[in-house]
């Protein structure tokens, strides 16, 4: 999606398998950001942190409560706002269907290898009081059933919710752009339409029982498509439209409000009681990291101070930053348990889940992400190259 003309050829760079394109390359030519990679690491770290320190021990209360407790679902959130913006910054440079080739390269092929790992990991190591998934459920992860019908189809790793909905919104950007809605005044209208019916839709979830108990049409079409995320993914393209003065900062300023709103109202959740309640600091937290991400977006230097060995830390950090996501969760609750079970304390515990995540991303990085999306790529290229060439003349 685009406000304006495309700018194919526009200088990027190679990030973790994915062409980035900055909002400031036509004046500063291809060129790493910094600022870029130590907000996808904050933003996964901030994952990492909320699942072993909390989420862990809430699903797993034989897990000893942690000292220090991150209790705000804010990371994954904001790692989507930051997926958008730089769908949208690599748009424009190949075609709709490379484009689309890419994305789906990058994401499926370390998808579909780390599936059956957390199943083999729940099946083998897991302990007896957690259950033993049955094999199908390998099957129903790889076709992403979880975020229609989480009862029937549970995830083997719940941070896999955000999957398909990247895949979602990749696929609608490619169509998009290949149509007249892809920019202009009808991508605003489009852009508005994307929060404003999921905010009308709202009152049938937040009804006497819709929260505990909404209408089974609800679950499937709201959740199934993600409704109820598409304002993260509206910050996203909004940012992207404002960086690149596609979009007026007043005209910027109120969508991105209205996203703050959206945020605000997702955040409801039942209480003990049955009351609504909200978790006020996570809301704060992911509209703080929407304008830190919209700061960033603008200056032309945000990571210019950052010394030349930290930049490459940082680079290779937020090179395994996806595997990193991928198999932090399941495996780290595994390990954790089984750590308690031979005496470990709840901080080393977390602190093992982390280094843990931290080796398997990068194994799972090197092994397969890289590899994969390199050779997906090349045949894509050699298809399309060999298409033109049987081509008749015009």
């Amino acid at each position: 999606m685009h406000g304006g003309a495309r700018t194919p050829g526009q200088p990027g760079s190679y990030r973790g398998g994915v062409v980035v394109t900055t909002p400031n390359a036509g004046r500063t030519g291809t060129r790493r950001e910094p600022a870029w990679d130590a907000l996808r690491i904050g933003f996964v770290l901030l994952v990492v942190t909320y699942h072993a320190t909390h989420l862990g021990p809430e699903l797993h209360p034989e897990l000893i409560e942690r000292r220090f407790s991150f209790d705000h679902q804010v990371g994954a959130s904001l790692l989507l706002v930051v997926s958008a913006y730089f769908a949208c910054a690599t748009l424009g440079r190949h075609s709709a269907g490379r484009y689309w080739w890419a994305r789906v390269a990058r994401l499926l092929p370390a998808f579909l290898v780390v599936v059956p790992v957390a199943w083999l990991t729940l099946h083998l190591l897991g302990p007896a009081d957690w259950g033993d998934p049955p094999a199908h459920q390998i099957l129903t992860n790889w076709l992403m059933l979880g975020n229609w019908d989480d009862v029937r189809y549970p995830w083997l790793d719940p941070a896999y919710w955000t999957l398909p909905l990247q895949l979602m919104a990749f696929t609608a950007a490619a169509v998009l752009s290949t149509t007249r809605w892809g920019t202009g005044p009808r991508l605003r209208v489009l852009l508005w339409t994307l929060l404003l019916v999921p905010l009308l839709l709202w009152p049938l979830r937040a009804a006497p029982g819709g929260l505990s108990d909404p209408p089974w049409w609800y679950g499937v079409v709201v959740d199934g498509l993600g409704f109820h995320r598409l304002h993260l993914f509206v910050a996203g393209i909004a940012i992207w439209l404002w960086s690149t003065r596609r979009m007026g900062p007043a005209h910027a300023l109120a969508l991105l409000t209205l996203c703050g709103a959206a945020q605000f109202l997702h955040s409801f959740a039942p209480g003990p009681d049955g009351t609504l309640e909200i978790d006020v600091v996570a809301v704060a937290g992911v509209c703080t990291g929407i304008a830190v991400v919209a700061l960033a977006s603008r200056l032309p230097n945000p990571g210019s101070w950052t010394p030349a060995p930290l930049a490459v830390a940082l680079r290779r950090l937020a090179g395994i930053s996806y595997g990193v996501y991928l198999v932090h969760q399941t495996i780290g609750y595994v390990l954790m348990r089984r750590l308690q079970d031979v005496g470990v304390g709840p901080m080393l515990q977390s602190a093992a889940m982390l280094g843990s995540a931290l080796a398997l991303g990068w194994l799972l990085t090197r092994l397969v992400e890289r590899p994969a999306h390199g050779a997906l790529m090349s045949a894509w290229d050699r298809l399309t190259a060999r298409g033109s060439r049987s081509s008749p003349a015009v």
